[in-house]
């Protein structure tokens, strides 16, 4: 399956509209239904507010001011102050209530992104730089938010102030309301014509930042390498060239921003400039007053005022709605590795069976072809091969990271796939080549996802891991469960070690481990030799190694290569097939 989101998105159809991403992000913080009514209903009564006032204003210089009576003046001033006062208040009220959703809505978001990458398979990680993922969790969430808390409720009570502003100009002339709204038409229907483009480079300029960051990630993940290899040069130019790009995609994104501000300022100009040359017409033939022209020029300013802060927040919906489509394309992955519905027991004696499996990397060229084998519960099993021949793939399929693309894994009698992954993870030890380790503790890293030890004490963990014979690999280490996993005075062996002791103590039934004994030394080796004969008799181990002494002991050796997995007999047998392997290649 191909989960390469950048790829995805160069070849995706059409862009989902404003309107319906905007539908699904809505969908998403449902939760928040109760806060967002009062939230706009408070923006409502906001710009009714502000919109009864310059028509206050209006009756009172025509009513009051024109007729000299100031005590209709001082009366209707004080109605004004207590409005204004109110819209202040309401006004100050939805702003924390926004915040307070949009802090939420960025948890939830953040929370949701990164509950789908838990969910979904290892292919999709192999398929995506961990930089651009990074910068999908922070960066676009955090435009989404940003647009949500800040920029939202100016936006809809923008757009309710100028309806409103709207309508008051309609139904005190029509005529000369017609007239000052006409820009305003002119404008909306460039708004539809621009904003995909200005969507469009917005999502440039996103992917690009993704992508900086996926740089920055892997060169600093590979700095030990590119300072023994002195090629500091290499680091410098691929990050110019990727910076170079963020930055000319960030340009254009600008640009395309700051296109909506000069026209709808020109807009809100030339309706002034009707309204007062229209007004002033009206008012020397007698059919418009003094007071009404200038509540019409308040609320001329009421409809394009907010019109011109449209224009930054147009730009700002559309960065948002960009960043949502980057995170609404991870949301609506979904895990290919699926539970199966349980069939009945297969009767065999192996405990776990190969039939006809095949596999392939997305789509790539096939990795496997028909493969066919059995392990029987409690042997030690060997793949050897050259490098690329399959035999991690093999131990993939083994333990699940991926499925086959053709025929059948059988785990203990049942298809692999129809074991849920807490059941799989407990029957099934894995220990890479390359220790994967976390912040924290010894202890915290060997009790990883074993539930079954993690109330116990030191001393009860320590009994323990004597128990299963562990205790002389424990005492590697200088504060023992207490020592930082991720210090540097940690080796790779070590943290190999601690690797080794957190498969063991989960006590599996079968126990992969691929060149888990790479990065150890030959009496530590022997050691782990020692402790691995120690495990129950039914354990089955299958071990992927280069060395030949760590396979002279296997019960079986399968040889790994051109997608075949065949017996290989006797240790004798498989170096020759090795040999033979070099000496044509």
């Amino acid at each position: 399956m191909n989960y390469n989101l950048n790829k995805a998105e160069d070849k995706a159809a059409p862009k989902t509209s404003s309107l319906k991403s905007l539908k699904k992000l809505v969908m998403l913080i449902s939760h928040e239904r109760k806060n967002l009514i009062i939230a706009f209903s408070a923006i409502l009564l906001n710009a009714i507010l502000n919109l009864v006032g310059p028509y206050l204003l209006g009756h009172t210089i025509d009513t009051y001011i024109q007729n000299k009576e100031y005590n209709g003046v001082l009366l209707f001033s004080g109605i004004l102050l207590v409005l204004y006062t109110l819209a202040f208040f309401v006004n100050y009220m939805q702003m924390r209530l926004m915040g307070s959703i949009g802090q939420r809505m960025l948890f939830t978001l953040r929370n949701a992104v990164f509950n789908k990458l838990q969910e979904l398979p290892v292919d999709f990680f192999n398929q995506n730089k961990s930089g651009d993922l990074i910068s999908r969790i922070n960066n676009d969430t955090d435009k989404v938010n940003i647009f949500f808390s800040q920029s939202l409720m100016q936006f809809i009570g923008s757009i309710f102030t100028m309806t409103g502003a709207g309508i008051f100009l309609l139904c005190m002339n029509l005529p000369l309301g017609v007239a000052v709204l006409l820009p305003a038409l002119f404008v909306w229907i460039l708004t539809l014509l621009l904003s995909p483009w200005v969507k469009r480079r917005n999502a440039e300029s996103l992917k690009s930042t993704g992508e900086l960051s996926a740089e920055i990630q892997e060169s600093l993940a590979n700095l030990k390498v590119i300072i023994a290899f002195d090629r500091r040069d290499y680091f410098r130019k691929r990050f110019e060239e990727v910076n170079q790009d963020n930055y000319s995609k960030s340009i254009k994104a600008g640009i395309a921003n700051n296109t909506f501000m000069p026209i709808y300022t020109f807009a809100a100009n030339l309706g002034q400039l009707i309204v007062l040359i229209l007004g002033i017409y009206l008012i020397v033939k007698g059919n418009f007053t003094l007071g009404l022209l200038i509540s019409f020029i308040a609320y001329v300013n009421n409809f394009y005022n907010p019109l011109r802060q449209l224009a930054a927040l147009w730009a700002n919906f559309q960065v948002a709605m960009a960043g949502w489509d980057r995170i609404s394309q991870l949301l609506s992955l979904e895990n290919n590795l699926n539970i199966a519905e349980s069939t009945a027991c297969v009767t065999s004696n192996s405990y776990l069976t190969f039939r006809n499996v095949s596999f392939k990397y997305s789509d790539n060229k096939e990795v496997l072809h028909k493969v066919s084998f059995d392990l029987e519960r409690g042997k030690t099993y060997a793949f050897v091969g050259p490098t690329g021949g399959g035999k991690t793939t093999t131990a993939s399929l083994i333990a699940r990271l991926y499925d086959s693309t053709k025929g059948r894994v059988i785990l203990d009698g049942k298809d692999i796939r129809s074991y849920t992954p807490a059941e799989r993870s407990q029957k099934i030890g894995f220990i890479l080549q390359e220790p994967i380790l976390f912040s924290g503790t010894v202890r915290e890293n060997i009790l990883y996802g074993n539930s079954e030890y993690q109330n116990y004490s030191n001393e009860q963990l320590e009994k323990i891991i004597s128990e299963a014979g562990l205790e002389s690999l424990l005492e590697r280490f200088d504060e023992g469960l207490d020592t930082q996993a991720s210090s540097e005075g940690i080796s790779l062996g070590q943290k190999q070690l601690i690797a080794f002791m957190r498969a063991v103590l989960r006590k599996p039934e079968l126990l992969i481990l691929d060149e888990a004994t790479a990065n150890i030394d030959t009496m530590t080796e022997q050691l782990l030799d020692k402790i691995l004969k120690k495990l129950p008799a039914t354990t089955t181990r299958v071990i992927i190694a280069h060395r030949l002494n760590t396979i002279e002991n296997a019960d079986e050796i399968f040889f790994v290569n051109m997608g075949k997995v065949i017996p290989a007999g006797s240790l004798s047998d498989a170096v020759a097939l090795l040999m033979n392997e070099k000496s044509e290649s």
